[in-house]
């Protein structure tokens, strides 16, 4: 799916800005709310999460659907073409209505989806509609609890006159972060020719000095093989040019897209009276041995997981923060992050291809850790529509040089039924390869577990793992510590496999600071990365090391969390803690490439 771009041939209108909204009392579908405007809607500002914008635990903890609607009108002149609607991302459902009439609907909060709607729209004003849904359960991904947990499947207790009477209707999400929901990504209308170009695929490979790129440019219409394709440098020249609507051309003296060193050059599709053009970075991505190899030389990752997270927009698209976040990482000399445990925007993705950040791409399924019934079935629903994420994020991701590694899930349970585990992840694994045309490595990020009995995560092209020794295991025995991740690596060194920690950290409270570093305290996080970086250090196939996290974030309410997961480096706010010198320091002495011959 190609990103709304305006030039000579295409429109584009953003929708972006106060929209009139409404939590559904459970009548709003009987009520046909979508056919007429709202009665007494608040106001609240698209895109972002709703969650926070209004007080009142009603908003903070709604369950179920609301209502967003804005009024738009379309110039006569943009009739004669074909006309789509567009949305980057409705957490976690949608059904989108025009003018009363259902237009489409849509499952996963967090990749892009559209719907032409010429023969819906009217010349003059038209009601949009937008049902959005943020119940999580054990069909969607992320998971929600179905049995009144209230958090990583702690129960309730197990008195009937309480549930009856105190307990409403709640999410219960299966992950450590809180269910932000509502029109989160940006709503767009945008134009083309009827007959146009649908998509691009390019794979680009260096020979030599030079970049063999093959093209492919999807169209609709009387014939695709009316189509070139010019392709340009960062100046503005052409360095090649091709007919057709398959080929392959070679530029000449290439210039490498490299981490930190960005170089990207623009492929210009036209075809009839449409065009587009996409940028893309000529790099390699190889796994040798138990090297991970960019433009053929080993790569070390340094970087974070994240979250899309920050105040009063919760997870939606913050532009600001996006540029804020890349330049602190700019700043601790840090080359990499995972978008844990969600596709992020791909306005975050557009700025990585520009800055040289390396993207680990993870789909939203966390939270199938509670694992396998006894004869290996899965206990939750998730198998066609997890295929379909990774078809869909695949398609959207696959031309961003930023991409180098694509995560299926974050901490599934491999370990109580290992067999029922690698049954259902090793076809989403070929999956994925099928779907990719650049062939880049998958993988999983295992959870801390008795490694010793998932045969799921060897298969893996890289093994990454979430490792929490110091914290929920020997928790202030850094010692102790020190010494169960030294024996974990000698088990992880005989695969002969590039291997990565995704997670590690230690809950930290800015501002609390000891002679002697507890727990909690700002002393007590660099300790604790001190202890266990100085393991990685000894180990030559691993390949990167990504803390958790980036910068505390919002979580549900329960006795695990203060005000959030405190893990960060930095604040909420963005201002760094004590580990985020350390980081500063270390990542600067290791260089992105040889650190490990």
């Amino acid at each position: 799916m190609l990103y709304p771009k305006i030039n000579k041939a295409r429109t584009v209108m953003d929708l972006s800005g106060i929209w009139d909204f409404k939590l559904d009392n459970g009548t709003g579908f009987e009520g046909k709310w979508m056919e007429k405007p709202l009665e007494n809607p608040k106001k609240i500002a698209v895109p972002a999460s709703y969650n926070d914008q209004v007080e009142g635990s009603d908003f903070r903890d709604h369950y179920g659907w609301a209502f967003y609607q804005k009024e738009i009108e379309l110039p006569e002149i943009l009739m004669n073409q074909r006309v789509v609607l567009r949305f980057g991302a409705v957490t976690h459902k949608a059904k989108v209505y025009l003018n009363g009439e259902l237009l489409c609907e849509h499952q996963g909060g967090f990749l892009p989806f559209e719907a032409e709607i010429g023969k819906t729209v009217n010349p003059g004003k038209n009601l949009l509609c937008v049902a959005v849904d943020n119940r999580v359960d054990y069909s969607t991904l992320p998971i929600g609890n179905e049995v009144g947990a209230a958090f990583f499947g702690e129960d309730l207790p197990d008195i009937p006159s309480v549930r009856k009477t105190v307990q409403k209707p709640h999410n219960a999400p299966n992950f450590d972060f809180f269910n932000y929901a509502g029109i989160n990504r940006p709503v767009k209308i945008y134009t083309t020719p009827k007959e146009y170009i649908e998509d691009i695929v390019i794979v680009p490979k260096i020979v030599g000095n030079d970049a063999e790129v093959s093209y492919t440019v999807r169209c609709r219409g009387a014939d695709e093989r009316e189509v070139i394709v010019r392709f340009f440098d960062e100046d503005g020249a052409e360095v090649s040019c091709s007919h057709g609507n398959e080929g392959k051309v070679t530029i000449e003296h290439v210039k490498l897209w490299q981490p930190g060193n960005a170089y990207l050059y623009t492929a210009k599709a036209d075809y009839q009276e449409d065009t587009y053009e996409e940028q893309f970075g000529v790099r390699s991505i190889e796994i040798k041995g138990a090297q991970f190899l960019i433009n053929e030389k080993p790569f070390y990752f340094k970087g974070f997981g994240k979250h899309e997270d920050s105040e009063v927009h919760g997870r939606g698209l913050n532009e600001p923060m996006n540029v804020k976040d890349l330049s602190l990482m700019k700043w601790m000399g840090a080359n990499s992050f995972r978008t844990s445990h969600y596709p992020y925007a791909e306005e975050m993705l557009n700025l990585c291809d520009r800055l040289g950040i390396v993207v680990i791409d993870e789909t939203p399924a966390v939270g199938l850790n509670f694992g396998w019934d006894d004869e290996g079935y899965a206990k939750f629903r998730t198998k066609e529509h997890h295929e379909q994420v990774i078809r869909d994020l695949i398609a959207r991701d696959k031309n961003h040089p930023c991409v180098a590694v694509w995560s299926l899930a974050n901490e599934p349970d491999t370990e109580k039924q290992p067999q029922a585990a690698h049954d259902y992840f090793m076809p989403l694994y070929h999956l994925a390869h099928r779907c990719d045309p650049q062939g880049r490595p998958v993988t999983l990020v295992i959870c801390q577990n008795d490694y010793t009995r998932d045969i799921t995560a060897p298969e893996m092209d890289i093994i990454c793992a979430n490792r929490y020794y110091g914290w929920y295991v020997f928790g202030g025995d850094l010692d102790a510590a020190e010494r169960a991740m030294r024996e974990e690596m000698k088990y992880w060194r005989k695969l002969g496999k590039p291997w990565m920690i995704t997670e590690y950290g230690a809950d930290t409270v800015a501002g609390l600071h000891k002679a002697t570093g507890n727990m909690f305290s700002e002393e007590y996080q660099v300790d604790y990365y001190k202890t266990i970086n100085k393991v990685f250090d000894e180990c030559s196939f691993v390949v990167g090391e990504q803390v958790w996290n980036f910068a505390d974030f919002a979580t549900i309410q329960g006795t695990l969390r203060v005000d959030g997961n405190k893990k960060g480096l930095f604040t909420r706010e963005r201002r760094p803690k004590l580990a985020a010198h350390y980081f500063r320091q270390r990542w600067h002495d290791i260089p992105d490439f040889g650190y490990k011959k």
